[in-house]
């Protein structure tokens, strides 16, 4: 009976590697159990199994972040990235320079090494390099701010690294499951921490403000569980599930005693932090350049605050700032429509252009208040811009819950990917244009 248990599991392994349906599988890792569980406490569900370092794949949320990031107008207008001598060749290192360099990062929060963190480390410094690149680029405008605000909440300051995992630093992110932000905040979360969401606003795209949430669902997970690496774990699937998994482990609290009965996509969570962290010191050993800003991370801000209606193009056209940067420093604003006749409302500017603002306020508010604006459509010189992402279609999706998912219609998907009927397989990956800015037209 054991012998074919084995060989169903192994069985079950071999078609899941070769299907391009998701599997549903449960208990598949990506590494040798004695690199995880020490002291001859292998599960016995992982016990005689073989397991291939080349089955190693990337969870479907770290591929729709960096997939998002690529394509926003983050990296389309404010970073470039410039050759370097050997800039396409990986530079790896030996198990013992990863632990040693682990060991030596000041830090709360537990960073092991084992065979699953160290496929993780080279998910970044070789397959995705590229990506990492754009992601130092950014960090230097978006750490500062969650660095303070982890400061403020007395939280370990490592904590800033999981948004290169939940969102790879690109705040108009939007996972398949409708999560969004810089922190992937999912809708009813953000409400009940304190974020708006309504036609025009979603402060999840707000760093600031969905980072102060992130600090207080941090905090509360900590109450609950008292480890770092837990609070991490609960982050990406919730305490509920962690619960259930610590419960399956009977009673064990250890992540890697329970890692084999969390969600599978949880399991690869917080080794992809810890590779994170370990990427975003030592980049510079791996020959990783950070890209270049040529544009809004390297603006010092100011925030101004405002109690009435106003357009993007109207700070635009009266201060002379690009639209578009006017999209980067206010991602929260989903219309390019900053609604403060409700209540104020910030906005953040160049820092150069804030007593400028101060001083136009009153030609800026009443400078060309055309009708497009009440009526919720847009007829400016600057048309929407659109941002092109690419989804792969899962089991359960059809093309009427991807439309409502990001906003548009069957019929535009249909047409943006030459479909002839509503009918997709699991698996085909689909062109999107999602609107970024600017009103969306009626026709």
């Amino acid at each position: 009976m054991k012998k074919h248990f084995i060989l169903f599991l192994l069985l079950t392994l071999c078609f899941n590697l070769f299907s391009q349906t998701p599997t549903t599988e449960e208990y598949i890792v990506y590494a040798e159990p004695s690199d995880v569980w020490p002291n001859d406490s292998v599960p016995d569900i992982y016990k005689e199994i073989d397991f291939d370092d080349d089955l190693f794949t990337a969870p479907e949320y770290f591929d729709v972040s960096i997939d998002s990031l690529l394509n926003s107008w983050h990296i389309k207008y404010f970073l470039e990235k410039k050759e370097h001598s050997g800039y396409n060749e990986t530079v790896a290192a030996t198990d013992a320079v990863y632990m040693n360099r682990l060991e030596r990062l000041n830090n709360i929060v537990d960073l092991p090494y084992n065979n699953i963190v160290r496929n993780c480390i080279n998910l970044y410094v070789d397959r995705r390099r590229s990506s990492v690149e754009y992601m130092l680029g950014l960090e230097n405008y978006y750490f500062p701010m969650i660095e303070q605000a982890l400061d403020e909440n007395g939280l370990p300051d490592e904590l800033k690294y999981l948004a290169i995992v939940e969102s790879a630093l690109n705040p108009v992110a939007l996972s398949r499951v409708g999560a969004s932000g810089l922190w992937q905040f999912m809708l009813p979360t953000a409400k009940q921490y304190g974020l708006e969401i309504n036609s025009l606003v979603d402060e999840r795209r707000d760093p600031l403000k969905a980072t102060y949430a992130a600090c207080e669902y941090f905090k509360d997970m900590y109450k609950i569980f008292g480890d770092w690496t837990l609070c991490i774990a609960a982050y990406n699937c919730g305490a509920g599930n962690v619960n259930k998994a610590i419960k399956r482990a009977k009673g064990s609290k250890d992540y890697w005693t329970i890692y084999p009965y969390l969600p599978k996509e949880t399991r690869m969570y917080v080794p992809l932090f810890i590779a994170a962290t370990y990427v975003m010191n030592y980049y510079a050993h791996h020959q990783l350049y950070p890209a270049q800003s040529t544009g809004f991370t390297s603006y010092a801000t100011d925030t101004v605050m405002v109690e009435s209606t106003i357009h993007f193009n109207q700070l635009s056209e009266k201060l002379d700032i690009d639209i578009d940067l006017l999209r980067a420093l206010n991602p929260q604003y989903k219309m390019d429509l900053v609604p403060g006749q409700s209540k104020p409302r910030p906005i953040r500017l160049p820092a150069i252009k804030t007593y400028a603002f101060i001083e136009k306020q009153d030609s800026i508010i009443n400078h060309e208040q055309v009708e497009q604006i009440a009526n919720k459509t847009y007829t400016g010189d600057t048309a929407p811009t659109k941002e092109k992402i690419t989804y792969k279609v899962v089991k359960g999706d059809s093309l009427y819950t991807i439309a409502n998912r990001y906003g548009v219609t069957a019929k535009e998907i249909r047409k943006w990917n030459g479909l002839k009927s509503s009918r997709i397989g699991v698996g085909k990956k689909l062109t999107i244009y999602i609107n970024n800015g600017g009103y969306s037209s009626k026709s």
